[in-house]
């Protein structure tokens, strides 16, 4: 009976704070007369899109409030309200948001006092269900309908304040865009790091080497102990350059990750990190292998936060854990207990790293509050 007494009074409250926004929206209908004369007589045309921002905040308020209730986020498609006063205004028209929202509050009107229809269930529920529940030892029926009434509200709220197919469509080709031109970029500066590396390392090695064999060549005949130091060093830089070779080589695509798969190559990762990394790997040992791309950018997420997780967090230990769902593969690491405060401006790598992810249409997740830990979580699509 008190679970039932409790969540009937967090169902009202939830509907109180209903109530409450839409005697807001209820006074907000002047702003919106008056939007609608200025934009009819032409010389108050800009105030349409600050109306429509204003109205982006109190929908956005009501999904915050509905999600609260349900545990489930109504995720939000707007086109920026941005540029000269013309395009602002062709943007509020034209935004299938702008329809969706002016529909919700057109129709909170009507369901927004639906408070009205829980209070007095408050009365009658005490007397009956406690009668019920104290001595005929039955379970209550109308406390319960008090939240029934809160998650009508929240379900309403939600399909109405839902973006439409059109709006998802349009943020889906905006978020594809942006992601394009960030792989685009990524990969300029991808080709200039490597051309660089092999300019500077491989390059400059080999010369050098041409150099010394051409001068042990000379020293030959006339000075041998010269020229079998000359082949000493070259031997040296050629080593050096094949080093370098390597390390290019493992930027591009490492090749243990096509000789261990990616669980050998994480773990290759785990043990020359200089940190204790529990690894689990969700038995993805077996069965079949993600694409060689999905593989790739796991192992640089992992790779790039086992390092900063060295270099900055101050743990002595790091937690790696692979799984494999439905609809892709999840990448998750934490630094266990680091001091946390990782600043994404400060540094190339974790930009770098959403580049690489974003690419492959996948999302990272960062959490470092100040005191730590750091956990950084990768979504990466794919079909098994």
């Amino acid at each position: 009976m008190w679970k039932t007494v409790r969540r009937a009074a967090q169902a009202t409250g939830h509907l109180l704070l209903a109530t409450a926004m839409a005697f807001g929206v209820w006074i907000f209908i002047c702003v919106l007369l008056i939007t609608a004369i200025g934009t009819l007589a032409v010389v108050g045309a800009w105030l349409l899109p600050e109306t429509v921002l204003l109205i982006r905040r109190i929908a956005g308020a009501k999904r915050q409030l509905t999600a609260s209730w349900t545990g489930v986020r109504i995720p939000e498609a707007y086109q920026p309200l941005t540029g000269t006063v013309r395009e602002r205004f062709r943007t509020a028209v034209k935004d299938p948001g702008t329809l969706t929202d002016f529909r919700w509050m057109v129709a909170y009107y009507l369901y927004g006092a639906l408070l009205f229809v829980a209070l007095p269930l408050w009365p009658v529920g005490l007397v009956v269900d406690g009668v019920r529940s104290g001595l005929l030892r039955r379970e209550p029926v109308v406390l319960p309908l008090i939240e029934k009434v809160a998650d009508l509200e929240a379900d309403w709220s939600t399909a109405l304040l839902k973006p439409s197919p059109k709006a998802r469509l349009t943020r889906r080709v905006e978020e594809l865009a942006a992601t394009r031109a960030d792989a685009i970029a990524a990969h300029g500066a991808e080709l200039r790091r490597i051309e660089r590396d092999l300019h500077d390392g491989a390059q400059a090695n080999l010369v050098a080497l041409s150099l010394r064999i051409g001068l042990a060549k000379r020293a030959y005949d006339r000075d041998p102990d010269t020229a079998r130091k000359l082949l000493d060093e070259a031997q040296d830089q050629a080593e050096q350059a094949l080093t370098e070779l390597r390390n290019v080589v493992r930027g591009i695509h490492p090749p243990i990750l096509t000789d261990r798969g990616l669980v050998g190559a994480v773990r290759a990762l785990a043990a020359g990190s200089g940190l204790q990394v529990a690894l689990d790997d969700g038995g993805m040992d077996e069965g079949v292998r993600a694409p060689a791309a999905v593989e790739a950018a796991a192992y640089f997420v992992v790779a790039e936060s086992l390092t900063n997780a060295a270099k900055y967090s101050g743990s002595p230990r790091a937690d790696v854990r692979l799984v494999r769902t439905k609809r892709g593969l999840r990448v998750r690491v934490s630094d266990v207990a680091g001091c946390g405060g990782a600043d994404e401006t400060a540094g190339s790598g974790l930009l770098g790293m959403r580049r690489r992810v974003a690419a492959l249409d996948g999302t990272v997740d960062v959490s470092s509050p100040v005191g730590g830990p750091t956990v950084i979580e990768v979504e990466l699509p794919c079909v098994w």
